[in-house]
């Protein structure tokens, strides 16, 4: 059965946490849903996976395309999909264009936006009520990264305070869930409590509703880790060893 925004919300009350992780292709989305995660994120973060430095060259034509890949690939999990730097932010009609494609292109259910400043909470607002699953997020925000850097979030009490109305404002904006990245784990504990909506952590402890990572980092496929990502396995290292001996046994014309 497909995991819907309601029973997310019913896994928090039930204190049942959520595993999320990232997909950018029809491969490592079906093996993920296979694998039983409960929500994939299509997610900016592809930028990588494509030789970009940062989350901003993305477009939201790039994004659609793998976004359509993964849907192909998926039966059960909750797809989320990241609208990428300058498609929602001009204003609330270029948002509605952007989360409607998204929806009727995709097949997705749902779309994620960054930050929670009072123009931002405001056009999610309007995305929910036009009938848009949103998802929030606060903290650590990468398409943010020429302003903020890549360094942990809301460390001051000021910062924390603003990130926690920030997360209040969300979800009383509509939002089905909030994304937390690289925020102090007890900021992500309070914020947690206070919500009625589940948090998904990415290097906020151990306390949120769930957890994502991008998953090239967690299958060790990622030159550089961030430092709250942990490796499960060295694909890098596994795929060099494979190709290495497919292009040994060619040239020794061993194969086939």
């Amino acid at each position: 059965m497909a995991v819907t925004t309601q029973q997310l919300l019913q896994w928090k009350q039930q204190g049942r946490s959520i595993v999320a992780l990232t997909a950018w292709d029809y491969a490592i989305a079906q093996i993920l849903d296979a694998s039983g995660v409960d929500l994939i994120l299509v997610g900016d973060s592809m930028a990588a996976v494509l030789g970009y430095e940062t989350t901003l060259p993305i477009t939201l034509e790039e994004m659609l395309l793998h976004a359509k890949a993964v849907r192909r690939g998926v039966k059960h999990a909750l797809i989320v999909v990241d609208l990428p730097f300058l498609t929602y932010q001009e204003s609330l009609q270029q948002a509605m264009h952007s989360a409607g494609r998204v929806l009727k292109e995709t097949g997705a259910q749902a779309v994620k936006l960054e930050g929670g400043y009072p123009a931002m909470v405001e056009t999610v607002m309007r995305l929910v009520q036009a009938g848009i699953p949103v998802m929030g997020h606060v903290g650590l925000t990468p398409q943010s990264v020429h302003q903020l850097g890549l360094r942990q979030q809301g460390k001051t009490e000021v910062a924390g305070e603003r990130i926690l109305q920030e997360a209040i404002a969300l979800e009383q904006a509509g939002v089905f869930a909030i994304v937390l990245e690289h925020i102090p784990a007890n900021l992500a504990t309070q914020i947690t409590q206070k919500l009625t909506i589940p948090t998904i952590g990415i290097g906020a402890g151990n306390y949120c509703d769930g957890q994502v990572l991008v998953t090239s980092d967690v299958l060790g496929l990622t030159e550089k880790q961030p430092p709250f990502a942990k490796v499960y396995t060295n694909l890098r290292e596994t795929i060099t060893k494979a190709v290495q001996s497919y292009a040994t046994e060619v040239r020794e014309r061993k194969f086939p």
